[in-house]
This record gives structure tokens, C-alpha cells and sequence, in this order.
């Protein structure tokens, strides 16, 4: 038989909440640098199949399937990693795994494309043998051309709690072992019985499936996802390199996930004819859920210490230590993770990293931004950081990309100065259009239209300095934006007030 394209299919979700400072709903784990180096989670599982053996017909165009939010941030990251033609589904809202590979399913065969084998990955899980994992996928890729849906246990090295369970059947000539069920994450002590009766792997949440399979799954076991799924996609809009399912008919879709929807079910419902198998997977996987399982990952020091940016442990123990912006010192800690960011630190005993998630809901009962964002805010165009605030100023480091530009707008209740450290800006002020260059500022009085844009090759930096009544992000009128983002309109609220909403 002749064997279809893979098509990787990165479901690249996530809230934020579980490495929490470091991730934030805006900002979430899969665009972060974890491994060491200065690849992201996105980027590493963009590239993770770039060692599949030359009989594997892959495909370079990968389906992302994204929270609208972070759309940007997702192209920017791919183009960085080489991924030159992504097709990016974006979702209005969250609605689990299920619907999100329905979608791709459904954009991997549009216009008549031929029957593809999905490879489904989340963004923010991480491999450290890549090779192994290919191995792997080129066994999974097979069964599934042959109408298996293929899932990835994990060989389970000790009992974890965090994980939920497969548990194993017959093995086959292929290698691959039949499914006889599915297992919650457990106690310690089912944890600890899985390992020592053997026969149980942790799930993986890896799929591997034909998308006809999987829409003819969905018919059979969820028609109303399928259906909503299918009616999203046929309002579909492209919208510059982007692919927008239609809102109403999406949000309308139920929520479930890929196990719970479909997979689960396969085991006693033979009649369906769609085989469920999973294949053992031994590479150094993890699904990096908290900061324990960072650890994990990590290397360690000769004290099982482990580490990401500047740190230094003294007589330390089995802790993890993260910085962002400063030097994070630990002396005589044991079991104890550290984490540093310009605006927040968390400080957590190794056992209950768990319990960060919790924080954060607290965090955004009380209303506060931290929950949510960074101080560091990125955009389309670069990214910002707010520096300083205080009564009737706000000064903030802008970072515009090279080709990039914000958007033409003006301000009511404040004038701007901005003075170049970095680069060559074009400046729009008023009537004038402007270049400077380093040490070069500029005066944006109240009520002036501008524009920051960088015709450079390198990075532009600028320090913009905010005097005024009021400094809130909402005191903005967008006349025109290069990224095809929605012109607003508003005005100001009468009471002052500081915002780190981002306007551009």
C-alpha cells in the first residue's frame, strides 16, 4: 500500500497558570525557553520531527491550531524556527482538544487534499530525545495509515500522580499493544501498584490518526462537536496568514477532550472498526505541568540542583532556582523552587508545586493583573516593558522589530517623548514623517496622530517617556493598523489611573 503524508497538527493552547510566574495567560509555557538555549517549547515541538527517516513523507506545512490572543506571537515564533508555511487555525475561545484536532482535521482536507496521517502534539511537552521519538512516530505512522488511532504511553519510571494511566493489552507483530483502559491520575499508593504490577504507561496525550478516521470517530461518538466543528469551518475567513473558523458557530461547539470524546471509547465499541493501540514510548518525555516536573527535566549539579538563567546554589539540595531579570541566590535549601520575574517571585516547597494553580485564581479573584500578563507585554510589532509609573508619568522600554510598525493613533490626556537607544526609527508626528537615529528624540504633543516604525534591519529600541492627566491605555483613538486589528474608538475615564493594557 502507498502511506500518507504526516502532517504535524500542534495544539498550542494553555492558560498560563501552572508555571505561573514565569507563564501568564498572555505569555503561556510553549513560548518559553525551558530546555536551556534559546528555543521555545513551540519551537522545539515545530521542529521535533526533522530527524524522521527520509520513507516518511512529512509534511513542512504543520497545522497550529491557537488561541486568537496569541496569534502573532505563534507566527513570529514559527518564522523564527524556519517554519515557513504554517497554516494557523485560531479559536475564539477554548474548547479542548477534541474540537481543536476536528478543525484541523477538517483543514487537512480541504480542497480536496488527500487522506493525511495527523500527527497531534501540544506545544508545551518536552521530548529530550528527539531521535527516539521519531522512531516512534515513523511505527505510529504506519498503524494509522492502516486505520489505528495511535496513542503514546509513556514507560512510567516511577509513580507519579500527575499523569493519567493506559493500561496495556496484547501486543502485536508490529510492536504496538491493544488498549484495555484508561486510568485517572491516581493516589500515590494506585500510583505505586500500576508500577510494581507493570502493564500500565502514562498517557501521553500524543495522537497519531488519519483525519478521516478521526471525523468518522467523531461522527460516531460526538456528531454535535463534529457538526459545530464542520459549520466553523465553512464560515472560515483567511485573515492574513491566518485561518478564523467562524466565532459564533465555534463557541457554540461543546468542550471535551481527545481521550475523553473519542479514545476512551475505542476499547469497547469494536463494532466502530477503528482499532485503538498505543506504542511505547521511552524518550525523555514530560508534559513540563509544573515546577517540579521542570525540574525533572532539568540537569542537575552534583546535588540535584537545578537552574535557568543567573542563580548560584550554596550547600543547596534537590531545589530548583529560575531568574529572569536578577541574580537568584539559594544557600542551604532542600527541596525548594525559586522563581524570578521583574514583577513577581514565587517561593514553593518541591512537593507542592501542584497548588501554584491555585494562586492564581486567588490572584484574579483579587483583580489583579499579574495573573494575566507580564510586565513585559508583547505585541505584534515587539514588545514593551513598563519600567517605571508614578504620579502623572509612566516610562516604558519599547522594542519594535525590524519591517514592523505600531499603529497610526493619538491621545487625549497625554504627549510622548521618545528618545532612540537602538536603531533607526520612523517617526510619524502629525504632518511629519521623520527618521532618527541613536541619542535623536521627539516630542508627540496631546491630540497628535503618530506612528513608531522601524524601516531597519535590526532591532529598534526606544525609551518612550508618558506625561498627562491620565496614562490608561483606554485613551486611545487607532486611525490605521498594519495588522489588521480592529480601529478603536474610546475615551477616557474621568478618574486617572495607570494601566499596562498595551494600546499598540
Amino acid at each position: 500500500m502507498s502511506f500518507p503524508e504526516l502532517i504535524p497538527v500542534i495544539l498550542c493552547g494553555g492558560s498560563g497558570t501552572r508555571l505561573w510566574p514565569l507563564s501568564r495567560e498572555s505569555y503561556p509555557k510553549q513560548f518559553l525557553a525551558l530546555h536551556g538555549g534559546s528555543r521555545t517549547m513551540l519551537q522545539h515541538t515545530a521542529l521535533r520531527l526533522r530527524e524522521m527517516n527520509a520513507n516518511v513523507p512529512t509534511s513542512d506545512s504543520p497545522i497550529i491550531v491557537c488561541n486568537a490572543e496569541h496569534r502573532f506571537l505563534t507566527a513570529q515564533q514559527l518564522a523564527e524556527a524556519g517554519i515557513e508555511h504554517p497554516r494557523i487555525l485560531l479559536e475564539p475561545g477554548g474548547r479542548n482538544t477534541a474540537p481543536a484536532l476536528t478543525l484541523a482535521a477538517l483543514q487537512a482536507l480541504s480542497s480536496g487534499a488527500p487522506d493525511s496521517v495527523l500527527i497531534v502534539m501540544p506545544a508545551d511537552h518536552a521530548v529530550g530525545d528527539e531521535a527516539a521519538f521519531c522512531r516512534a512516530a515513523e511505527k505510529a505512522w504506519r498503524a494509522a495509515a492502516r486505520g489505528a488511532m495511535v496513542t503514546f504511553g509513556v514507560v512510567a519510571d516511577r509513580p507519579e500522580t500527575g499523569y493519567g494511566y493506559i493500561q496495556q493489552g496484547e501486543v502485536g507483530p508490529d510492536g504496538l499493544f491493544s488498549i484495555r483502559s484508561f486510568a485517572e491520575k491516581p493516589d500515590p499508593e494506585t500510583a505505586r501498584r500500576y508500577l510494581a504490577q507493570g502493564g500500565y504507561s502514562w498517557n501521553s496525550g500524543l495522537f497519531v490518526v488519519r483525519a478521516s478516521v478521526w471525523l468518522d470517530a467523531m461522527a460516531r461518538f460526538r456528531p454535535d462537536m463534529l457538526a459545530a466543528c464542520r459549520s466553523a469551518m465553512e464560515g472560515a475567513k483567511a485573515d492574513m496568514d491566518f485561518i478564523r473558523p467562524d466565532p459564533d458557530a465555534f463557541l457554540a461547539c461543546p468542550s471535551d477532550s481527545i481521550d475523553y470524546a473519542v479514545m476512551e471509547r475505542l476499547p469497547s465499541d469494536p463494532a466502530c472498526g477503528i482499532p485503538a493501540c498505543m506504542i511505547p514510548l521511552e524518550a525523555g518525555w514530560s508534559d513540563v505541568g509544573a515546577w517540579d516536573a521542570l525540574w525533572q527535566v532539568l540537569d542537575h549539579d552534583e546535588r540535584g540542583n537545578a537552574a535557568l538563567g543567573d542563580t548560584l546554589n550554596v550547600e543547596s539540595q534537590g531545589s530548583l532556582l529560575v531568574s529572569s531579570s536578577r541574580l537568584v541566590v539559594g544557600v542551604g535549601v532542600t527541596d525548594l523552587v525559586v522563581v524570578e520575574t521583574p514583577d513577581a517571585v514565587l517561593v514553593a516547597s518541591k512537593s507542592h508545586t501542584q497548588s501554584v494553580k491555585s494562586v492564581v485564581a486567588e490572584l484574579k479573584a483579587r483583580g489583579q493583573a499579574l495573573a494575566g500578563s507580564h510586565r513585559k507585554v508583547h505585541r505584534p510589532w515587539g514588545w514593551y516593558d513598563s519600567i517605571d509609573a508614578g504620579e502623572r508619568f509612566q516610562v516604558k522600554r519599547i522594542v519594535v522589530n525590524p519591517g514592523a510598525s505600531l499603529s497610526l493613533q493619538l491621545h487625549h490626556h497625554r504627549a510622548e517623548h521618545w528618545i532612540v537607544v537602538k536603531g533607526t526609527a520612523e517617526v510619524t508626528n502629525g504632518d511629519r514623517v521623520m527618521l532618527l537615529s541613536e541619542n535623536e528624540s521627539t516630542f508627540i504633543p496631546i491630540g497628535h496622530a503618530h506612528r513608531l516604525a522601524n524601516p531597519g534591519k535590526l532591532p529598534l529600541e526606544i525609551i518612550e517617556v508618558q506625561s498627562g492627566s491620565y496614562l490608561g491605555e483606554d485613551d486611545i483613538v487607532r486611525l490605521d493598523d498594519t495588522y489588521g486589528r480592529v480601529l478603536v474608538t474610546k475615551t477616557a475615564p474621568k478618574q486617572p489611573r495607570n494601566s499596562e493594557e498595551p494600546s499598540a
